[in-house]
Parts: C-alpha cells; sequence; structure tokens
C-alpha cells in the first residue's frame, strides 16, 4: 500500500489522481490532500477518502472547513507551513504535486529534503527553480517523476538508455485551438474561444497556456531539468491529433514514441506506480480507426509564446521565472476580460526586456522576481 499526499486535491490533476485511487484503493492510500478555495468538493473528498490531513489556504478557510468536518478525524492545516507539514509527514512515501503556480516550490523542496518521492505537476517547479530542484533530487535519493504528458512520454521512451545516446527529444503539440490562424486573426479572440481544446479536458489556465503555445514553451524548459539536456536539443513539434505525447530520437537515428489517447490518468497513474504498469479501465488507440498521424512546425512568428520561453532558456537564472510569472498573471488578466488574447505575449516580452537577470537565484530570489514581474505587468496592462 501506496501512502501518498496530493498537494492540490481539488485541480484537474488532483481529481484525476483521486480517480486512480479510486479504482486501486488496495494499493493507494491517502493521508493527506490540499486545497486553495474549493472548500466544498475537499469537503467531499474528505468525507469519501478519509485522510489524516487536509491543508487549505489560509486560517478563515480552515477554519470554515474545520466547521464543515468537526465529526471527522481529520487535522485541518492552514498556509504554506500547513502545505509543508502534510509534505513531509513520516508515513507518507510520494507527494503528488498538482498546485498550480510557485506556491509549489517550498512544499517540493521539503518533500525531497524528507526523502519523499515527487510525482510532478506543478510546471512551476522546474521552470523557475530547476537548478534547486535537481541537484537536491539527486543528493537525497529520491524519485522525481513527471506527470505531463509529454515529459512521462519522454520519461517512458528512454528508459534505461544512456543519456549519450539521445540525439534530441521532441516535444508534441496538439497546436491547440487556434492551429493554422494567422495574427490577424487572434486579434478579436475571446476567452471561450480560447477554452475550447480541441483534445484535451484541462483546467482553465493550462488550456490557455496550450492555445498560446506558452504551455508548451514551459514544458521545454521544464525538460531541460529534467532530462539534462540543452535547448538545441529540444524540438517542438505540432501533431493535432495528440496520440504520440513525445519522442525520442537516438544518435544512430532511431526515434522511440509513446502513444496513447489524450487522457491524463495515463502519465499520473505511470508516475504513481513506476516503475510497475496497472491495468487502465479508458479509451485505447485503435489503429483501423485512425486515419492519419500528422506533423508540421510550430508558427512561432504568431505564436510567440514559443520563441520567447527558448529566449528565457537561452538567458537563464531568473528569466525563466519572469516569463511564467508573466503569462500566470496576463491569462489571468485575459480570463478577467481585461486584455485581449495577443496582449498575452506583448506582457511577456515586455517583462522579460525589463527584467536583469539574476545568474543564480535562490528561492527568495525567485519570489521576489514573481512579484517584480506581478508589478510591472499590472503597471502596463495593454488592450
Amino acid at each position: 500500500m501506496k501512502k501518498i499526499t496530493i498537494l492540490g486535491s481539488t485541480g484537474s490533476i488532483g481529481t484525476q489522481t483521486l480517480d486512480i485511487v479510486r479504482n486501486n484503493p488496495n494499493s493507494l492510500s491517502v493521508i493527506a490532500i490540499s486545497a486553495g478555495n474549493n472548500i466544498e468538493l475537499l469537503e467531499k473528498q474528505i468525507r469519501e477518502f478519509k485522510p489524516k490531513y487536509a491543508a487549505v489556504r489560509n486560517e478563515e478557510a480552515a477554519r470554515i472547513l474545520k466547521t464543515k468536518t468537526a465529526d471527522l478525524p481529520v487535522k485541518i492545516l492552514s498556509g504554506m507551513d500547513g502545505l509543508i507539514e502534510i509534505s513531509t509527514l513520516p508515513e507518507i512515501e510520494m507527494a503528488v504535486t498538482a498546485l498550480v503556480g510557485m506556491i509549489g516550490i517550498r512544499p517540493t523542496i521539503a518533500a525531497i529534503k524528507a526523502g519523499k518521492d515527487i510525482a510532478l505537476a506543478n510546471k512551476e517547479t522546474l521552470v523557475t527553480a530547476g537548478h534547486i530542484i535537481m541537484p537536491l533530487v539527486k543528493a537525497h535519493n529520491v524519485r522525481l517523476l513527471p506527470v505531463d504528458s509529454e515529459h512521462s512520454a519522454i520519461f517512458q521512451s528512454k528508459g534505461a538508455e544512456n543519456p549519450e545516446s539521445i540525439a534530441k527529444i521532441l516535444l508534441t503539440a496538439s497546436g491547440g485551438p487556434f492551429r493554422g490562424k494567422l495574427t490577424d486573426e487572434l486579434i478579436k479572440i475571446t476567452k471561450e474561444d480560447a477554452l475550447r481544446h480541441p483534445n484535451w479536458s484541462m483546467g482553465r489556465k493550462i488550456t490557455i497556456d496550450s492555445a498560446t503555445l506558452v504551455n508548451k514553451g514551459l514544458e521545454v524548459i521544464e525538460a531541460k531539468w529534467l532530462f539534462e539536456l540543452s535547448a538545441d536539443k529540444i524540438t517542438v513539434v505540432i501533431h493535432p491529433q495528440s496520440i504520440i505525447h513525445s519522442m525520442v530520437e537516438y544518435i544512430d537515428g532511431s526515434i522511440i514514441a509513446q502513444l496513447g489517447t489524450p487522457d491524463m490518468k495515463l502519465p499520473i497513474q505511470y508516475a504513481l506506480f513506476y516503475p510497475h504498469r496497472m491495468p487502465l479501465n479508458e479509451k485505447r488507440v485503435d489503429f483501423c480507426e485512425l486515419s492519419s498521424l500528422t506533423f508540421e512546425p510550430p508558427d512561432t512568428a504568431t505564436f510567440k509564446g514559443l520563441p520567447l520561453a527558448y529566449e528565457a532558456l537561452a538567458k537563464g537564472g531568473s528569466m525563466p521565472t519572469v516569463y511564467n510569472a508573466a503569462n500566470e498573471k496576463a491569462v489571468s488578466l485575459f480570463l478577467q476580460d481585461k486584455i485581449s488574447f495577443l496582449a498575452i505575449y506583448d506582457l511577456i516580452e515586455g517583462a522579460m526586456n525589463n527584467h536583469k537577470p539574476i545568474g543564480a537565484p535562490t528561492v527568495e530570489h525567485i519570489l521576489e522576481t514573481e512579484m517584480e514581474t506581478y508589478e510591472y505587468i499590472t503597471k502596463n496592462i495593454t488592450h
């Protein structure tokens, strides 16, 4: 029985993780869960999965949850201290980090230092602090298992191969809902348009990131740290069908790919049970039904989120933090109808141009850079 903590249990990845727990009651046990403001769903999860601990964003949310769960033997925690406590509990073996935002950095670091394996779904952790996280993973001899479908695909495809035998990795992208459109066609795009992803069911923020290709840019930066590769060995390929989730090309020209239907349960379950595979009762790929698998290069002139990521990676230091934070704030403004779709790119680029990179930022530097970037965005909102 593997005992786990789920950070962000009410979000898309968190709820799907609980689906897997529900289907494997004799193999997985949830010791602790956390959420931000969705107290109603968190209470339902507590009643069903009976964790010993639950953490929420602040003391007011904790007070409400304590009242709602007064009949249950669950300890309610709050704030960053609560997240760190449930990430380092002696009885847990793995922390599933499904939080959105840089709030996930400190609990992840604490869990690694406590010797816990990490199922990583929090992009910001590696994008902004990969230079801190990966040495800690090695120093504490823990596993960091990617939950992103693309990184899981690379992880599965490379297996135990010598890293020096890898020529490059190919991260696939669906192209999002606006694939093939030009800049002039994106001027009047609404959030409703952007939230209609053709293949994947995801949270609102990541769905917008997919539409801008910023999500793929974040994955490029993550891949650099996860697989210890330089940027010139990370290529993005548009694959509209989302059947091939990513590929590894080796120095002899051989290419190994991981295929499957567009379903996040597969990479989540793979991380939870690694190195073992478990049955998953979901739709399978039927090659006789597939009419074609197509590929094309990304349109980096229209979808500037991707080249800006490579620029942030090249400059290094604190610049990926600016890229991530500027996008996070800009997407929030777009979802509030305060800026246009294309203004997301303008704000990211402006914030990066305004920033002087810090070479090897500490966690404190990263969080300060995040706040400075938010302040820049607030002062420079464009329509």
